[in-house]
């Protein structure tokens, strides 16, 4: 890969910056499977439109200095365009093109090395140059004369730049937060998720079809995020009907982290197959990789659910090291539903069925007649209490608890006021369980 490095002279960061990649780089123009070459111009760099238009590259990267009206100690990384008006360089409604995996991983570099006292952030689409024909994104550091000259900020700013390493990136467009763009910063950091241009909440609102469009184009997005929180219930309807009048696919943060490592196209079909099974469902992947054809598995709905109602914790946790994908309804809840690959799937339903019977086992009185698991319930009975003269109160709670109370001189154990119940549930194959 071919990376420009581009700074201005006047610009006392990309110049720190600079310098510090030059010192690591240590006189050579290449560094693993990357070859760099610097470039340098008068002018601020937002007005830098045209820049690359005769360099040779695969990859543009600004190095710049960051203000704010509200200085802070932070390290950003970001693409330029302008969504609405041109106020800062470059031209109005005009996005250049995105390089998300990079900027991820940039950015995960960042809040690694960050100095003492600074954080890594995105920042929103909101700045030119707009005339650049490669993948380009701005790494700032900011906010105050102090921080451009620190040359700690300047050191760990070009070793990010050098180490990063995009991953398995999902490129994403988001819509609504603040210039910081906090929550996509927080998905980028712990999932896949990979953001190109990102619209600040004061300019949703007055987004069209045309620019939405424009921000998956020059991002290749697959989808988008919606920071839900940051926006008004006006905002908020107007971004939906567009991304559903353009058919971009929403993900929430829950999508995302519960990703895992599939290919997107087998995180979609298996998806399908979710919203199929309930309104609102969504997928969770534990152990299961690679690309494959999604198989539905069902179990006992009963033995799910008495597991479930046993330590759904501990459910959750037993699927981690499974091939599988779980599902929740809109209520968050696990369904008895689930996807595997064909391959995983005559061993997933038998790990299923012995994950519930353990936990059943080891959370309720249990016992088993031929492949019948018979779960025993004591539940308290406020009825016997009555009868043996309880008031209500704290001392039901006690009885409830399984601890004996003494009313009017006479000891009230637990069993006294108890009544039990059985519930068969039919697992074939259950002598095998151990």
């Amino acid at each position: 890969m071919k990376v420009a490095l581009i700074n201005s002279r006047q610009d006392k960061a990309g110049l720190n910056i600079r310098h510090s990649i030059e010192t690591l780089l240590f006189g050579r123009s290449s560094c693993g499977d990357r070859t760099y070459e610097f470039f340098d111009v008068e002018s601020r760099l937002i007005h830098a439109d045209g820049v690359d238009r005769d360099v040779d590259c695969d990859l543009v990267i600004f190095l710049s200095r960051h203000a704010s009206v509200n200085p802070v100690p932070v390290l950003t990384v970001h693409v330029t365009g302008n969504l609405q008006d041109a106020e800062l360089g470059g031209s109005p409604r005009t996005l250049p093109p995105a390089a998300p995996a990079m900027m991820q991983a940039v950015l995960r570099e960042l809040a690694r090395r960050c100095p003492p006292g600074y954080r890594a952030a995105y920042e929103v689409t909101h700045h030119g140059p707009t005339d650049i024909r490669h993948p380009s994104f701005f790494v700032e550091i900011g906010s105050t004369e102090k921080e451009w000259a620190d040359e700690s900020a300047g050191l760990a700013v070009a070793e990010s730049v050098l180490a990063a390493c995009p991953a398995d990136a999902v490129p994403l467009v988001g819509f609504g937060g603040n210039h910081y763009a906090a929550r996509q910063t927080g998905i980028a950091l712990s999932t896949r998720g990979a953001f190109g241009h990102i619209a600040h909440s004061r300019e949703v609102g007055s987004l069209d079809a045309a620019i939405v469009r424009l921000m998956m184009e020059k991002t290749g997005a697959v989808a988008a995020h919606i920071d839900r929180k940051a926006l008004s219930r006006h905002d908020l309807s107007h971004i939906y009907r567009l991304l559903d009048t353009e058919g971009i696919m929403r993900l929430s943060e829950t999508d995302l982290a519960g990703m895992g490592s599939l290919p997107f196209t087998t995180y979609c079909a298996a998806r399908d197959i979710a919203v199929t099974v309930a309104k609102g469902a969504r997928c969770h992947v534990h152990a299961l990789a690679g690309d494959f054809n999604p198989q539905v598995i069902r179990i006992d709905p009963l033995l799910f659910g008495e597991a479930i109602r046993a330590d759904e914790g501990m459910f959750l946790e037993g699927l981690e090291k499974m091939p599988v994908i779980h599902i929740t309804g809109q209520d968050n809840r696990p369904l008895p539903v689930f996807i595997t690959s064909a391959e995983h799937r005559a061993g997933i339903i038998n790990d299923l069925n012995t994950l519930c019977v353990k936990i059943i086992r080891i959370k309720e009185i249990t016992a088993t007649e031929g492949d019948h698991l018979i779960i025993q319930r004591v539940r308290f009975d406020p009825v016997k209490a009555r009868e043996l003269g309880v008031p209500k109160g704290p001392l039901y709670k006690e009885l409830a608890e399984g601890r004996p109370i003494t009313v009017n001189g006479r000891v009230i154990t637990p069993a006294m006021v108890s009544t039990g119940s059985e519930l068969k549930v039919h697992i074939p194959g259950l002598e095998n369980i151990s």
